[in-house]
């Protein structure tokens, strides 16, 4: 049984600009990409400054589209693949933060997160005035997509189960299920990195699609083995699509108390369950600072009722 900590519902942002730069793995296009300081009670926001200094906030609402990646919209001005990035914030507890980018596309650097990780190590974090809101689960909530399943139930602090089942020995069926906070996503999931098969590679670039996909930021597999780099881990894919929930779900613009599980998921399967839960407002309830002393320690019965998984998984990493 853990106390609660004043710390959890103080609002943060980074103690210093930083910045990086780097090829769109889907545009091809080499963008400057510069975080900065923002007042409490900003959220997260990406300016396009090559756009008119468009600000488009880093929120569901804002999806544009979720094809292979994860695009926010306004005003016909895009900023896609920042599901990565996100995830990093997310993870490093940034609450308020502006992200200048000049072109169409995060950078995919080496096509994992823990770049984007190790920039906000560099960058810091600064406590700031205002208090933040977590949004807790109370009840279990399922969607579906395509025959894709997707579940979130009650608990204390964010845990990730995931299952992926690809037709390839290369792949085939894999499954992870870890606690997520900053450590273990940085040990565990950060530098999983994005992946293609070999036999969609081509089709993705006559769609316009993958032009900046190299062997030094996606990995790419044949039906037996990858092609062109050795993995980080055994299971490196489920652990990518683990990271991109991660960096999905942040997306809602709040910490989440919940266990998510993910069974063939993807961009769209992580946001249709991103509306499902708005939808049912029933099914979640805010907890803040001054609400604290009605929940005098996180894992009570309100917000912790614990299950087996829908599917077989390891222990929790």
């Amino acid at each position: 049984m853990r106390a609660f900590h004043s710390r959890l519902f103080q609002q943060n942002t980074i103690q210093r600009a930083a910045s990086i730069e780097g090829v769109g793995i889907h545009t091809g296009q080499t963008t400057n990409l510069r975080l900065l300081p923002a007042p409490s009670n900003t959220g997260i926001r990406f300016r396009r400054v090559d756009a008119g200094g468009v600000e488009i906030p880093a929120l569901a609402s804002q999806v544009s589209s979720l094809e292979l990646a994860t695009t926010l919209g306004r005003d016909d001005v895009t900023v896609s693949t920042v599901e990565h990035l996100m995830a990093a914030i997310h993870v490093a507890g940034i609450d308020n933060l502006v992200i200048e980018i000049d072109g169409p596309e995060v950078p995919i650097l080496d096509g994992s997160s823990l770049p984007y990780c190790r920039l906000l190590e560099a960058a810091g974090t600064r406590s700031q005035s205002g208090l933040r809101k977590i949004l807790a689960v109370t009840e279990p909530i399922q969607t579906e997509v395509d025959g894709r399943a997707i579940r979130i139930a009650p608990f204390p602090g964010l845990r990730v189960s995931y299952m992926v089942d690809f037709p390839i020995p290369a792949i085939g069926h894999q499954t992870i299920d870890i606690r997520i906070d900053s450590d273990s996503f940085v040990r565990e999931l950060a530098s999983a990195r994005t992946f293609a098969m070999m036999k969609d590679v081509e089709a993705m670039r006559q769609h316009g699609l993958g032009l900046g996909g190299s062997e030094d930021n996606c990995v790419v597999f044949d039906e037996n083995e990858p092609v062109n780099t050795s993995l980080r881990f055994s299971d490196e894919p489920v652990r990518h699509k683990a990271l991109d929930a991660v960096g999905d779900l942040a997306l809602l613009g709040c910490p989440l108390w919940a266990h998510l599980e993910v069974e063939k998921g993807g961009h769209l399967v992580h946001f249709r369950l991103i509306e499902t839960l708005l939808e049912h407002p029933e099914s979640w309830t805010w907890v803040r600072a001054e609400s604290s002393a009605a929940y005098p320690e996180v894992d009570t019965p309100e917000l912790h009722r614990d299950h087996p998984p829908a599917f077989p998984l390891p222990s929790i990493s």
